[in-house]
């Protein structure tokens, strides 16, 4: 059985087919489904109380920071006094598409990493081309544990993530031919600190790359690391399910 660490199955895009979603992810035994806004979270809620299966994860993400008010913090920190929400995230720091306001993302990620300490949630962190910013306020602020989504730095950013005592997650670019650290990056990566996550429906493994990806695909996630590290895939899938599991501990 497989771990997707990171899925977005009730945005649209999967939400309008979730009964073609769900009857391929048979195999998925553990899932966090990661909402970026209110719609999201509330149809990822009714998910969970259905299915055992799945985790729920709710956070501001970066790239809407101008937009988040003191109402939506409030209505945040709701959620996460009521323990609806399991991981804070994903929430961080993305000066890719946008750098002219990289003050107020900054702001708005040490806020939500103090609500995670203060009801001490984990917390799953979305970092692009802001490695050094987003290392540096989780050093400073960060009390809870730390997974970074998608990882696609170098080894050595990510020996750095592990000295935090982070989870590295690898996604579907470990498997395009053109994978840069990626493979390096699982290779170095202790098994105990790995997960394995789609981003469903972005970045879809090969062999369905270009296609819509789906949490069943995270299967290919996890066959590309067992290649990787030599090891048996099963042994790959249960490590990685108990590393996921430890973060609700």
């Amino acid at each position: 059985m497989y771990t997707d660490s990171h899925c977005h199955i009730t945005f649209d895009q999967l939400y309008d087919h979730l009964d073609d979603v769900l009857e391929g992810m048979k195999d998925v035994s553990s899932c966090l489904i990661m909402c970026t806004n209110e719609t999201e979270f509330l149809r990822a809620l009714k998910l969970k109380e259905a299915d055992a299966r799945f985790k729920v994860a709710f956070g501001w993400f970066p790239g809407d920071a101008k937009t988040i008010d003191d109402a939506k913090m409030e209505r945040l920190e709701q959620y996460l006094r009521e323990g609806k929400i399991d991981v804070l995230g994903e929430i961080g720091l993305d000066y890719y598409w946008d750098n002219t306001f990289n003050e107020v993302q900054k702001d708005l990620f040490v806020r939500q990493i103090r609500l995670a300490n203060q009801y001490k949630v984990p917390i799953a962190i979305h970092m692009r081309e802001a490695t050094r910013d987003c290392l540096d306020l989780l050093k400073a602020h960060a009390k809870t544990p730390i997974v970074f989504h998608c990882f696609s730095g170098s080894v050595e950013t990510m020996k750095e993530c592990l000295r935090m005592n982070a989870l590295i997650s690898f996604a579907g670019p470990i498997t395009f031919k053109n994978a840069k650290h990626g493979p390096d990056c699982v290779r170095a990566c202790p098994l105990e600190r790995l997960l394995t996550e789609t981003d469903s429906p972005y970045l879809t493994p090969v062999p369905y790359r270009g296609k819509e990806n789906q949490p069943g695909y995270v299967r290919f996630v996890t066959k590309k690391i067992s290649e990787l590290k030599g090891l048996e895939e099963a042994d790959v899938a249960r490590q990685v399910e108990a590393n996921f599991l430890s973060l609700f501990q």
